[in-house]
């Protein structure tokens, strides 16, 4: 059995309410973390603490342990699917992992990397790290995976496609972890990993008949190219070539026979109408890519985009609006490659600022964007009129357009806004992702395929030499959603295996990550944790006027919530809010740096006003995101049948967090 369908398992089986307790254990030394552990696939949920038989459980159901009773030789748990008092009978707790922490990790996109590979012990990890050259040590390993389908060191390896984790769940809990420096000095993370039971390695002829069935997967393969247009009054002439171009690409697409394979769709945006309603709209959608039926069609809609004919309040426009559009109001899963387009001449308003519409950043709008598989791309034309702006925006859209898989942003400045040059972006970028459908429907480009070919797509016709950098970006891109779509349409899941170490670099290009920590926060974990962030703003909004009052307001904070005011005193002005108290016990240990909770009153009266605002306005646009994930119903995962809807959990990205 997969690891996907005992999973899937989770929903299908449990069994009678045999009792009531009031709470769980809590952990040792803990005040609100309650004892954890998942299931593995022997465990059998009995009436009574020793006894044999029993109802099997689903893999790697998380269960509360309420009572812990010995047995003989043995421990018993008597178990629940939830914090709320219901229990449902006893297990052997040798048959059980404790899960201290609920953090999983999620894999990334394998392209631009090797698979990644699971292995029995940790020591082998230490020995590729330690190495002058870790490609030589992998080598024979591959060469016995290839051939063999096994290797001895080796659990288990990756699939070859991408496993998308907000449309599979999966758990990939952490057990152990431990940051070292390798010998090409990167930190990198060793951790230990727990899944289910290894089932049996794919022959050789297996993996062939895979690779060879990719053909035919691919034919299904598509694209949306979206482009979300400032429409202010100065894009006239960017609204009309970037017409032209669509016009031309349809022509090639026509010719192709590619209609139902590349789609075009268009968002404009302008700016807060209660400022300026003359503006008309913030944000507009044109064209949807689900719905157009072809180029006449397409130009026939986008005729009715004319620049706005009164100016914006600010010089900044709401550009994060307009991706918003785009990303809430397509259906982005009937299409495998996913683009969008962002074309502006101005900044972007901040989501702290009272005319934005979204109140997000463009971290929480590029999550958005990573959580439906879309890349953005971002064409900043430098026009002469915004040059006091130039570096604030292209800080704005390097933020939003950096991409996870390419670990870069895919940001292309148009200098002093020629209209020619971004012109020629934007043909070769329509032509480049046109060219590799056409190439992936025929067949070839499967996950193998070298990605070189794709870089001459948009090279050719136009007379003038393509944007190298944005076609080897669009490339590689393009290679990364076809796995991303293979992965998809076969189902594709982690690989089934119980304890192994696993990196989360890869070995050889060490500054490539191969895993993204995901946090499992309940409701009433991210209520608590929104409830300290805004009272952290509200105490920094204090500080602004008296830098004294804002760190006496947040200790008295940690006073309600019940912190030991003897404690409160402890570091002076040295001591960060993490020490003050204000650090939930369920982000304790987290694997990351958090710029609020490590921050000290120190500190604090040393920032300049400008960058005390900025740490204001970050915290405020991760409320609105937390907002956002607390009515996002579908990202909601129950972690056990039958579990009290309070104890369902939302993955939650380290980054998202304060």
């Amino acid at each position: 059995m997969t690891m996907m369908a005992l999973l899937g398992g989770l929903l299908l089986a449990a069994g009678p309410v045999l009792a009531a307790d009031d709470k769980p254990l809590l952990q040792a030394g803990k005040k609100s973390l309650y004892q954890r552990v998942l299931t593995t696939p022997s465990c059998r949920l009995g009436d009574q603490p020793g006894t044999a038989g029993g109802q099997p459980q689903p893999a790697f159901t998380r269960f509360y342990v309420y009572q812990r009773q010995q047995v003989g030789d043995g421990e018993w748990l008597k178990v629940g699917p939830d914090s709320y008092g219901k229990t449902l009978g006893w297990i052997d707790a040798g048959c059980a992992v404790e899960w201290k922490m609920q953090m999983t990790l999620a894999l990334t996109n394998p392209a631009g990397r090797e698979p990644l590979l699971f292995f029995r012990q940790r020591e082998t990890l230490d020995k590729l790290f330690g190495a002058d050259d870790p490609g030589k040590l992998l080598k024979p390993i591959r060469a016995n995976l290839a051939s063999q389908g096994r290797d001895s060191s080796v659990v288990a390896r990756e699939p070859d496609y991408a496993v998308d984790l907000a449309k599979r769940f999966y758990l990939l809990p952490v057990l152990n972890a431990r940051e070292i420096m390798t010998e090409k000095g990167f930190q990198v993370r060793e951790l230990e990993v727990a899944s289910v039971t290894a089932t049996e390695q794919k022959s050789a002829e297996q993996t062939a008949q895979d690779k060879a069935g990719e053909v035919n997967t691919l034919k299904g393969f598509s694209a949306a190219v979206v482009f979300v247009i400032d429409s202010t009054i100065s894009m006239g002439p960017y609204i009309d070539r970037t017409r032209e171009a669509i016009r031309k690409i349809y022509q090639h697409i026509e010719q192709e026979k590619l209609l139902d394979q590349v789609k075009f769709g268009l968002v404009a945006y302008r700016s807060n109408i209660k400022a300026v309603p003359a503006l008309e709209y913030v944000s507009k959608l044109y064209v949807d890519p689900t719905q157009v039926k072809g180029g006449e069609d397409f130009l026939a809609r986008m005729a009715a985009l004319k620049p706005a004919t009164v100016s914006s309040s600010r010089f900044d426009e709401d550009a994060y609006a307009g991706v918003m559009k785009a990303l809430d109001g397509i259906d982005w899963t009937q299409f495998g490659a996913r683009y969008i387009v962002l074309v502006s001449d101005a900044g972007a308003l901040d989501g702290s600022d009272p005319l934005s519409a979204t109140g997000l950043d463009a971290a929480q709008v590029r999550l958005e964007a990573k959580h439906r598989g879309v890349a953005i791309y971002s064409l900043h034309l430098k026009t002469p009129s915004g040059a006091k702006n130039h570096a604030s925006a292209e800080a704005q859209y390097r933020d939003l357009s950096n991409n996870p898989i390419l670990n870069k942003p895919l940001y292309y400045p148009v200098n002093a806004g020629d209209v020619d040059s971004f012109g020629r972006k934007i043909d070769a970028l329509a032509a480049a992702i046109t060219g590799q459908v056409k190439a992936a429907y025929r067949g070839e480009m499967a996950a193998g395929s070298a990605l070189g070919a794709d870089a001459d797509y948009g090279k050719k016709g136009n007379g003038k030499p393509a944007d190298d950098a944005l076609l080897e970006d669009t490339a590689k891109l393009g290679h990364a959603m076809r796995l991303a779509y293979l992965g998809e349409v076969t189902g594709a899941s982690a690989p089934p295996v119980f304890h192994a170490w696993i990196s989360d670099r890869d070995f050889v290009k060490q500054n490539v990550p191969t895993t993204e920590v995901r946090v499992l926060l309940t409701k009433a974990q991210l209520s608590d944790l929104a409830e300290v962030v805004r009272k952290i703003a509200d105490a920094a909004n204090e500080g602004l006027i008296s830098p004294n009052e804002m760190f006496e307001r947040l200790r008295s904070v940690a006073a309600t919530m019940g912190k030991d005011p003897s404690q409160l005193q402890k570091g002076g002005k040295s001591a960060t809010l993490a020490e003050m108290g204000l650090m939930a016990e369920y982000l304790e240990g987290l694997p990351y740096l958090s710029e609020v909770l490590s921050l000290d009153e120190e500190t604090w009266k040393g920032m300049e006003g400008l960058e005390q605002e900025k740490f204001i306005r970050r915290l405020n646009t991760k409320l609105k995101y937390y907002q956002k994930y607390n009515a996002d119903a579908d990202r909601w995962v129950s972690l056990a049948e039958g579990s009290d809807p309070r104890d369902h959990v939302y993955p939650v990205p380290l980054e998202a967090l304060p």
